[in-house]
């Protein structure tokens, strides 16, 4: 049995409420096996004999759609990759208002997306590209260009963004 995180896009956020047990009993409904939520913003550990990510993911996701009644986008990685994301970040936070996140696609970025990441970096928002994964690095929670427009819109394609500490301290309880 392989380890797994799905990190679902729009539970408990945007109007949607979905309670961590209900969430678990719909991926134990799919047959998981040891399944947990992670911290209540989409963060479900689960196993299974399946090695397909790409068959999870939309397995998932038209499971979730069938019974909460909207799309979750459903982003599916191994806990061996999980540790890989946090082990590659090139960023580090200098100071206490910097913040650094990882963005999760579903297939590597495409040269359009990864230009317009590229014209989207200031001096407070920086952006690295790393396998199906963006890194970002904000300088200043309060001054940032998704204040106006969201990552999803500037590289278009499907995103969820996880904050760096979250990543961490998965990887620190699952590994």
């Amino acid at each position: 049995m392989t380890r797994y995180v799905a990190f679902l896009r729009a539970i408990n956020v945007g109007g949607h409420t979905v309670k961590m047990d209900h969430l678990r009993g719909l991926f134990e409904s799919l047959s998981f096996a040891n399944v947990e939520t992670f911290i209540a913003s989409g963060n479900v550990i689960f196993e299974t004999k399946d090695k397909d990510g790409a068959k999870l993911e939309k397995k998932i996701a038209s499971h979730l759609e069938a019974d909460l009644g909207y799309g979750v986008d459903t982003f599916v990685r191994t806990i061996q990759e999980t540790a890989e994301i946090e082990r590659r970040c090139p960023f580090q936070p200098k100071k206490n208002d910097d913040l650094v996140y990882v963005a999760f696609l579903h297939e590597t970025l495409n040269a359009a997306g990864k230009s317009a990441l590229t014209a989207a970096k200031n001096k407070m928002n920086d952006f690295a590209v790393i396998g199906r994964e963006i890194y970002w690095l904000r300088l200043n929670r309060d001054d940032s260009l998704f204040l106006k427009s969201s990552l999803e819109k500037i590289v278009k394609a499907p995103v969820t963004v996880r904050i760096m500490t979250s990543i961490h301290k998965l990887v620190g309880k699952y590994k």
